[in-house]
C-alpha cells in the first residue's frame, strides 16, 4: 500500500489511481508503471467499443456519425500509442529509465490529443458530446494518471531508494537536426538536393513514373517494409486527399519545388466535413519526412475549417514545404514535429493542434480573412498541465499578405489565443511585422484559460516585437534566456544527448543569438 501511495502522490486522480494500483502484487517500481499505462490501454478499448456502439444510433445525423468514426480511428492511434510505450518500459532497466521519460511523455500526450479530438468532433451536438464526456471518463484519468507518474518518475523512484544515471551534459552545436536525425537520413536529404538518389517509387501525371497519383504510390508500399521509402513526386498539381496511414513508417516525400508539386484540396466544415477530415495531406505513419512540396486546402476563408496538412506522425520533419490555406491551415495534431525553411499561411487558428512542435527558420504569412474576422497565428491543444506539448516559433517572419496589407491595422492580427487549459505557444527570436496587435494575444472567450496557459516571447524583432502593451494574463510571459533554452530544438524536442555534427540542412540546436 506504501507503493502505490507513493506513485499515487502526484496523480490528477487519486481515488482512481489506488484502484488501478492496488491489484499490483510486486515491489518492482517498474510493475506499477507498466500497470498505469496498461490500465489506460484497457480504458481507451473500453472506449473504443462505446464509440462503436453509438454508431448505428446516428445514422440520422451524418456529422454525428462521421464524429463518431473519426473516434474510432483516433481510439485506434491510442491504442497503438500506448502498446509503444508498454513496450518501451518493458525494455528498460530503471536506472537508464530517464531516457525513456520523453518518448512516454510524448506518446501518452498523444492519447489526452486524440481524446480531445474525439470530443472536440461533437462540438454542434451537444447531447452525443455529454454521452461521449461521460464515457471518456475513465479513459482520460487513467491516461493522465499515467502521463503525472511518468513526469513525476524520479521523484517516486527517490522514495524506493532508485535514482535515475545522470545523462551528461550535452555538447550544444549550432547547426543540427533533430535527435531522431540518423546519419543515414541526413546524408539522405543533403542527396535530394543534388539529384544523386534512387527512389522506391516515382509519381508523375505524364506517365514517366511508375505512379500517375500519390495515393498509387502509397498503396504500393511494401507490407512489413524495413528502412526509408522514398518517394519522388515530379512537377504538377496533384488533385488528391491522401493519408499516410499509421502502417506506413519512414516515408520520405520529395518534390519539385513547394511552388511545382503542389497537393491540393477543398474540403472544408462548411460543406459539412469534420474539421479533421478536411485535411488534404494527412501523415500519421512516423517518421514522415517531406521535401520541397506544397500542400493546399482552396476552400477559402467562407469555408471556414478547412485544413490543407495534418500531421500526427512522430518524429516528422519537413524542409522546404509550403503549407496554403485560410482557417486551420496546419493541423500539428500529435507527437514531435519539426518544420524547417517552409511557408505556412493563413487566418484564424491557423497553426493548431496539440503536438510538440517547432518552426524554424519560416515565413508565416497572414491573409485576409472574411470581412467580419479578425486572425490567430495559432491556436494550441494542450489540455492537462503534464503533456510536453507546445508550438514554438523560432527565428521566423511573421508578415501580411498582399491582400491584407492595406488594411491590416483595420483587420486585427493576434499571435495566438488559448484553445485549451495549458494551451503553450512561444515565439521567440522571431521578426514580427507592426500589423501584430500592441496586446499581441486574444482570449479564447471571456477569461477561459487566461491563468493556466502558457504563452511567452523572447528577443523579437520588429515593429510589432515590442512587448510593453501586451496582455496582462497571468499565463503571459515575457521571458528569459535561460527559460527560452527550454523551448530550443535540442531541449524542447529531444531528450537525449546523441547529437551528430548536421550536414546538409542545418537548424538551430539552440539559440540564434
Amino acid at each position: 500500500m506504501k507503493a502505490v501511495t507513493d506513485f499515487c502522490a502526484s496523480s490528477s486522480y487519486q481515488e482512481i489511481c489506488q484502484k488501478t494500483l492496488s491489484s499490483v502484487n510486486s515491489t518492482d517500481p517498474k510493475a506499477f508503471i507498466v500497470k498505469a499505462i496498461m490500465a489506460s490501454q484497457d480504458a481507451v478499448v473500453k472506449f473504443f467499443n462505446y464509440s462503436d456502439s453509438l454508431i448505428v444510433k446516428a445514422n440520422n445525423n451524418s456529422r454525428t456519425k462521421m464524429a463518431l468514426e473519426d473516434c474510432k480511428d483516433l481510439m485506434n492511434l491510442a491504442q497503438q500509442s500506448l502498446q509503444a510505450s508498454i513496450s518501451d518500459v518493458g525494455d528498460a532497466q530503471l536506472h537508464t529509465f530517464s531516457d525513456r521519460i520523453d518518448d512516454l511523455r510524448t506518446w501518452l500526450s498523444a492519447v489526452i490529443s486524440y481524446q480531445q479530438s474525439c470530443l472536440d468532433g461533437f462540438a454542434e451536438d451537444e447531447a452525443t458530446q455529454d454521452t461521449m464526456t461521460k464515457g471518456i471518463v475513465d479513459a482520460d484519468q487513467i491516461t493522465t494518471n499515467a502521463l503525472d507518474i511518468i513526469t513525476k518518475l524520479a521523484d517516486i523512484l527517490a522514495k524506493f531508494g532508485l535514482q535515475f544515471n545522470v545523462p551528461t551534459s550535452r555538447k550544444l552545436l549550432s547547426n543540427e537536426y533533430p535527435e531522431w536525425f540518423a546519419a543515414a537520413d541526413r546524408k539522405l536529404l543533403a542527396r535530394v538536393d543534388n539529384g544523386n538518389i534512387k527512389p522506391n517509387a516515382v509519381v508523375a501525371q505524364d506517365g514517366s513514373g511508375q505512379f500517375k497519383t500519390i495515393a498509387a504510390a502509397l498503396a504500393a508500399y511494401p507490407k512489413g517494409f524495413q528502412g526509408r521509402y522514398i518517394i519522388y513526386v515530379k512537377a504538377g498539381i496533384y488533385k488528391e486527399y491522401i493519408m499516410v496511414d499509421s502502417k506506413m513508417t519512414n516515408v520520405l516525400m520529395y518534390g519539385d519545388g513547394s511552388r511545382k508539386t503542389i497537393v491540393t484540396g477543398r474540403k472544408n466544415f462548411v460543406d459539412g466535413v469534420q474539421t479533421m477530415q478536411t485535411a488534404t495531406f494527412s501523415a500519421i505513419g512516423d517518421g514522415f519526412i517531406a521535401k520541397n512540396m506544397g500542400f493546399q486546402n482552396t476552400a477559402g476563408a467562407q469555408g471556414h475549417q478547412a485544413v490543407a496538412f495534418r500531421s500526427s506522425s512522430d518524429k516528422s520533419a519537413f524542409f522546404n514545404c509550403r503549407f496554403d490555406g485560410y482557417q486551420d491551415t496546419l493541423y500539428a495534431h500529435a507527437n514531435r514535429q519539426f518544420y524547417r525553411n517552409c511557408v505556412i499561411s493563413g487566418t484564424i487558428d491557423f497553426i493548431f493542434g496539440d503536438a510538440p512542435t517547432v518552426i524554424q527558420n519560416s515565413l508565416i504569412i497572414v491573409r485576409r480573412p472574411m470581412d467580419n474576422q479578425q486572425n490567430t497565428v495559432t491556436a494550441h491543444g494542450k489540455k492537462k498541465a503534464n503533456e510536453n506539448t507546445g508550438i514554438v516559433i523560432h527565428n521566423c517572419r511573421i508578415v501580411p499578405e498582399e491582400k491584407l496589407f492595406v488594411d491590416r491595422f483595420k483587420i486585427r492580427t493576434y499571435l495566438g489565443r488559448p484553445w485549451k487549459e495549458y494551451s503553450t505557444t512561444v515565439v521567440m527570436e522571431s521578426t514580427l511585422g507592426d500589423f501584430i496587435q500592441p496586446d499581441g494575444w486574444m482570449p479564447w472567450q471571456g477569461t477561459f484559460a487566461l491563468d493556466t496557459c502558457y504563452y511567452a516571447e523572447y528577443n523579437n524583432r520588429g515593429p510589432g516585437a515590442n512587448t510593453s502593451k501586451r496582455v496582462n494574463w497571468k499565463g503571459y510571459h515575457v521571458i528569459d534566456r535561460p527559460t527560452a533554452m527550454r523551448f530550443t530544438v535540442q531541449t524542447f524536442l529531444n531528450s537525449r544527448e546523441n547529437w551528430l555534427q548536421a550536414t546538409g540542412i542545418p537548424n538551430i540546436a539552440g539559440l540564434k543569438y
